[in-house]
């Protein structure tokens, strides 16, 4: 087939002056008039003041809280009081906001979020204290609960992973959750150097607390050298997939088990950025080669769509360790599908 002279001078009528919102895909069409200025602009992702996600900020006084007509409230928790290894994911809220160019547009999941739902970030958890970890703890669960007795979905960025205790306490005091759990470690290690409220731990305390149901737990990714720290996992009834399972049963297989776990109840999302292999990831506190690479978490995220998620978070971004910016860049990414999904979560007030 010869050049088509006629065909060329059809796309310059069509396309030659037009701006970048003048889209005729009717599908694009809706994302464009969400997005374009009428002018044929878009916001710079690089001006303005740096929210997660470029959401809008709703400033909101935790003491007498105002949560105005939201459906999901991104929210930040630097706090690293509990991590084993190396120390620094107190920094990752405010590394996510530094990211530009992640969204605005979903096109597996066909959404915008920051325009579908009514989101804003809302600042960072108001901790009385950055020396205990305890009182951190339950500054952040009576900070969720004001957000979830308010009617919205919190999606919060820590911070160590530490942090989903005490907010699983928040969103599952009447009825215990599932959760969907992406990490390189269980996390439902015991008590040791004189506390139980460390990051190997979040996942254990959940289930004895009563917030989090383990028949309706998948752990997924799990590897390296502390398996001999995660017999409650077994022994409470979660689902554990290993890291060296992964290619022999696919990603579609995994998601399908996920699915068939949690069933249609309430489910939380937590994503730790040590599930991503270091190759990936390199900018966190207990880094664990042979792990997802970002396609492969896309592509599982992605797969739960139309779950019904009350709730999620991304966890232990240390942002030092990486001076690519690609840890941080890869979990404002996780971040954007999780959010993704509540566009589809029945939990979400319509």
């Amino acid at each position: 087939m010869g050049f088509d002279r006629s065909k060329l001078d059809a796309l310059r009528s069509k396309y030659g002056e037009s701006h970048g919102g003048d889209i005729f895909d009717p599908r694009f069409r809706k994302v464009a008039d969400k997005i374009f200025t009428k002018g044929g602009t878009r916001r710079a992702p690089y001006a303005g003041m740096p929210t997660l996600l470029s959401a809008p900020h709703l400033p909101v006084d935790f003491a007498n809280p105002d949560f105005e007509d939201l459906q999901v409230a991104l929210i930040g928790m630097p706090m690293d009081l509990g991590v084993t290894n190396r120390p620094g994911s107190r920094f990752g809220p405010r590394a996510l906001r530094s990211i530009e160019r992640i969204g605005p547009y979903n096109h597996v999941l066909d959404c915008a979020p920051t325009f579908d739902l009514r989101v804003a970030d809302v600042g960072d958890v108001p901790f009385a204290t950055r020396y205990r970890l305890e009182q951190s703890h339950d500054d952040i669960e009576a900070t969720i609960a004001k957000i979830v007795g308010a009617g919205v979905i919190p999606l919060s960025v820590g911070g160590d992973h530490s942090i989903t205790h005490p907010i699983l306490k928040a969103i599952g005091k009447d009825r215990p959750v599932g959760l969907i759990h992406i990490d390189a470690h269980c996390d439902t290690g015991g008590l040791f150097d004189q506390t139980k409220f460390h990051h190997g731990g979040p996942m254990r305390n959940a289930v004895l607390d009563g917030v989090l149901d383990p028949s309706r737990t998948i752990q997924i990714g799990i590897r390296g050298s502390s398996e001999y720290l995660w017999e409650f996992s077994y022994e409470s009834g979660m689902t554990v997939i290993h890291a060296e399972e992964i290619s022999e049963m696919g990603i579609p297989a995994i998601i399908e088990k996920a699915r068939q776990i949690v069933g249609d109840g309430p489910t939380y999302v937590s994503f730790d950025i040590d599930s991503l292999d270091p190759a990936f990831a390199p900018g966190t506190g207990t880094p664990e080669v042979g792990g997802f690479s970002t396609r492969e978490a896309l592509e599982l995220l992605r797969g739960l769509k139309g779950l019904n998620l009350v709730g999620g978070d991304v966890v232990e971004v240390a942002p030092q360790y990486d001076g690519t910016t690609n840890t941080a860049h890869a979990g404002a990414q996780m971040l954007f599908e999780i959010l993704s999904l509540m566009v589809f979560s029945p939990a979400v007030k319509r």
